[in-house]
């Protein structure tokens, strides 16, 4: 995105200057970024569609260039002209009130337009956005703020692209890998690996967004919550638990699971978690470093809620709830396992704490017993953004943390992801809490 500029007049107030400055070198590292994590795909992987839940790469990269050209800039830049009347049907997600779109489980079909078509779209699109924001003097709270949630769409889609390239990847003989592994030290301590619990006290907390930076609108109303005494375990669940759950028949017993997950389990033949394969006694597992040996140690992902709520029963134990997990988040530094440190896949908690958790911001989302539902008094944004998130309330778990493949930058302790119990393609795991 070298197109977009950096330009801050003299006569403004310099608090006024860096904070649009900020924000414009934010909007290029982002839409870089996603230009980079598409620069070791073909074009031809690029294009397929593996799953309904998955999307095309050259869709995701159409996709958030498309919701800036629908919000930003068709109704903020003078003049402006679209780079094409079709995109609009092509890259619409699910907004209803930007008029007709392309099937979600068709996006595959879309052998048109090109790749490099999508690329010109980008560049199009970058270069009407360094206009905008070199030209519009101080940028208006409604342009700022527009701008800011396009930032944080795009890193959602950055996370959603290394994702769907893994559910691709994982369908493809060959097993090819996205990226070389990179080097991984072993710890030397073994107590490194050993779960503790952490207790915290009961009382009245706040939880949801605190109005100082960026948060999306289903992580307010910031509200008191009460929270009862209770344990949270100071690491995730591992690969080598799970091999455990797995060797006892947990998959094979009824007793382990409600009965939508028993149902899943039947009807979707599930005896592991999903990129998971055995051969010759020993079990592999897909990664976008290719397919590796599971790593005992590193959190087990891939799992769907049902599987979570069925390996804490199994273990006596349950999942936390979202505001367990954001009262135990409380003093937990927002740093971790994310994309950033180029691992693309969970990695072994590191050195233990008395204090507090680890691996809360970083490796794999953590299920939460949750019911994904609106805080009270809440109330979403009007038009048509307003549809990002609240219309999804329904028939949903949340999600806490963060994973190994969030853009950096992405993760805060009131963050609401959100999936449904039988979904398990992106990298979800889960950590374990008790009753005081």
């Amino acid at each position: 995105m070298q197109s977009i500029t950096r330009q801050t007049g003299s006569h403004r107030e310099a608090s006024t200057a860096q904070r649009k400055t900020a924000l414009i070198d934010r909007l290029i590292t982002s839409r870089r970024m996603s230009a980079d994590l598409a620069r070791p795909l073909s074009d031809e992987d690029q294009m397929v569609q593996v799953m309904d839940d998955a999307s095309p790469t050259k869709w995701h990269l159409a996709h958030t260039t498309w919701f800036y050209e629908a919000f930003v800039l068709k109704p903020h830049l003078s003049g402006y002209e679209v780079f094409s009347d079709r995109f609009e049907y092509c890259f619409n997600s699910y907004y209803e009130s930007q008029g007709d779109r392309h099937p979600r489980a068709s996006r595959g079909f879309l052998t048109r337009p090109s790749a490099q078509e999508v690329r010109d779209y980008r560049a199009y699109v970058d270069e009407a956005l360094s206009r905008l924001v070199d030209t519009s003097g101080e940028i208006s709270p409604k342009v700022d703020a527009l701008i800011e949630l396009g930032i944080n769409h795009e890193q959602q889609h950055q996370e959603l692209l290394l994702t769907d390239i893994l559910a691709l990847f994982a369908a493809q003989p060959l097993r090819p890998s996205y990226a070389a592994a990179k080097p991984v030290a072993v710890a030397a301590d073994s107590d490194a690996r050993t779960t503790r619990f952490i207790s915290y006290p009961g009382g009245i907390h706040q939880v949801g967004a605190d109005g100082s930076s960026f948060s999306y609108d289903n992580e307010g109303p910031r509200h008191d919550v009460l929270v009862h005494p209770f344990k949270l375990a100071d690491a995730c669940v591992t690969n080598g638990e799970w091999l455990e759950f797995m060797a006892d028949g947990a998959y094979a017993d009824p007793l382990c699971w409600l009965s939508d997950g028993w149902a899943a389990v039947k009807s979707e033949g599930w005896s592991a978690p999903l990129y998971w394969e055995q051969a010759d006694g020993a079990w592999r597992q897909m990664t976008l470093n290719g397919l590796l040996p599971v790593d005992r140690n590193a959190p087990v992902s891939h799992i769907s809620y049902y599987e979570a709520e069925a390996f804490a029963r199994w273990a006596g134990k349950r999942l936390p709830t979202e505001f367990e997990w954001e009262v135990a988040a409380g003093d937990v530094p927002v740093q971790g396992n994310t994309a950033g440190s180029a691992m693309l896949r969970p990695m072994p908690a590191g050195e233990a704490s008395a204090m507090r958790p680890r691996q809360m911001f970083g490796d794999v989302w953590e299920w939460t017993a949750s019911a994904y539902l609106p805080y009270p008094g809440y109330a979403p944004p009007e038009g048509a953004v307003g549809e990002y998130n609240g219309k999804f309330m329904c028939s949903q778990h949340v999600l806490r943390g963060a994973s190994c493949a969030t853009a950096d930058g992405h993760s805060r302790r009131s963050y609401r992801n959100f999936f449904y119990p039988g979904q398990r393609w992106q990298f979800m795991g889960l950590r374990l809490a008790v009753d005081a």
